[in-house]
């Protein structure tokens, strides 16, 4: 969300950051908007000013024993025009507001200026690829296991794009998500939370994912909406709030299932469980002083690359360009994961600082020691990491040629020290 204060003073950076971002130039139509609102909004003031001079007047001539049915229906008509200039002005109002909710973040300096994930710049390349002396074989395909990663039975209940977890490979799927957790709330700083995964209307607008993202999520009868990602709900920890200064940074994290329509995506990936409507994530949030969000960015990247570190598997780091980011980004990196079965990189996660276009939107903000007027917040979020794609990245690296998959070390406390696993057959 953006100040239109500052539109109508940089309608020029307004327009060179659209324009990176391959978006067309919205600062003439903002403006134009906002004109013709003050324009309304001026008009009323002015109305209201007259209907209450002749109010007076009228007052004045009825005590005086005058005649004054001529400024009574002066009174009248000053009403019903307002009436109808305050519909405009509502009108308008509303208008603009989802002109305004409607325009991406801009992107920082240093983002690499391109169209699509082509143009993403790699930032460096950690791990070596495993070598094996036979085919490596895609998540779904190694030794037989139609009984533990079960695609038919979820169609049967669900649909595609679903999975069914059993045995050893669900037990896995939830020590990697416990192992995650452990690693944040432990090592890194993060509050563990659990959070719903249903929420209203007001919480999908704080953190960008409607008007915008409308198709790519799910909505129930009720009007309540299943969160695309806990972001979600541990951003709007922020929302319509005065935070003292003192209580920044907040770091949280929060492991939850995730729901999304993948409305774009007709046709990707629909072999297996890379990806899918219903999934799990490890989540990082950080709420932070603005002079801080640079350097949180990077502090949270390293805690997502931690986590695949201590798994010892092959990734790289992504700066995504300016056409790649998502909406309310305004610098991303993507960790891809070296997957051998697809004999390459596949993100995993996606960590983002918002700047305070997402405090903004919820009216997220702090008050700095000492001072009477309030600042805005700044929030970044980041995978820590997906939990489905972290198991894919397991099974395809630490894959053997019988079929088994050999435990990470980081994992079997978690597997009560089973270093094998061999799936049904």
């Amino acid at each position: 969300m953006y100040d239109l204060k500052w539109i109508r003073e940089n309608p020029e950076e307004l327009d060179e950051g659209l324009k990176k971002r391959g978006a067309q130039p919205l600062s003439q139509s903002v403006l134009s908007l906002d004109k013709e609102h003050r324009s309304v909004q001026a008009e009323l003031q002015e109305l209201q000013a007259r209907r209450n001079e002749v109010s007076k007047q009228v007052g004045v001539a009825k005590r005086n024993g005058e005649d004054a049915e001529a400024l009574m229906q002066e009174v009248s008509d000053i009403k019903a025009n307002m009436g109808n200039l305050e519909h405009r002005e509502s009108a308008l109002s509303q208008e603009l507001q989802g002109l305004l909710a409607g325009i991406p973040n801009l992107p920082k300096d240093d983002v690499p200026v391109g169209t699509d994930e082509e143009d993403n710049l790699c930032v460096r390349t950690v791990g070596e690829v495993p070598s094996f002396d036979f085919e490596a074989k895609e998540h779904f395909e190694i030794g037989d296991i139609s009984e533990e990663m079960d695609f038919e039975l979820a169609a049967e209940l669900s649909g595609s794009r679903f999975v069914v977890l059993k045995g050893e490979v669900a037990r896995l799927h939830r020590a990697l998500a416990q192992f995650m957790l452990d690693l944040h709330t432990e090592e890194h700083g993060y509050r563990e939370v659990i959070t719903p995964v249903l929420v209203r209307d007001n919480a999908m607008y704080g953190t960008g994912q409607l008007p915008k993202f409308t198709e790519d999520s799910y909505r129930t009868g009720e009007g309540y909406w299943l969160i695309p990602t806990s972001e979600v709900t541990l951003t709007n920890f922020a929302n319509d709030k005065i935070l003292p200064e003192a209580s920044l940074p907040m770091r949280m994290t929060a492991h939850s299932n995730c729901f999304r329509s993948e409305a774009g995506s007709a046709g990707r990936d629909t072999r297996g469980m890379l990806r899918q409507h219903q999934f799990e994530k490890v989540e990082m949030v950080s709420i932070v002083h603005p002079e801080k969000s640079d350097e949180e960015l990077e502090r949270m990247t390293g805690c997502a690359e931690e986590v695949l570190k201590r798994l010892k598997l092959p990734y790289r780091v992504m700066m995504l360009c300016t056409g790649d980011m998502g909406f309310g980004s305004r610098k991303t990196y993507d960790l891809e994961v070296w997957l051998p079965g697809q004999n390459s990189y596949r993100e995993i996660s996606s960590c983002s600082t918002c700047g305070d276009f997402q405090a903004r939107r919820m009216k997220g903000r702090f008050r700095p020691d000492g001072a009477k007027k309030t600042e805005f917040v700044h929030t970044l979020n980041g995978s820590g990491v997906a939990v489905g794609r972290c198991l894919i990245a397991v099974l395809e690296n630490y894959q053997q040629a019988d079929g088994s998959i050999v435990v990470p070390e980081v994992l079997r406390p978690y597997m009560k020290g089973k270093d094998v696993i061999r799936l049904a057959r």
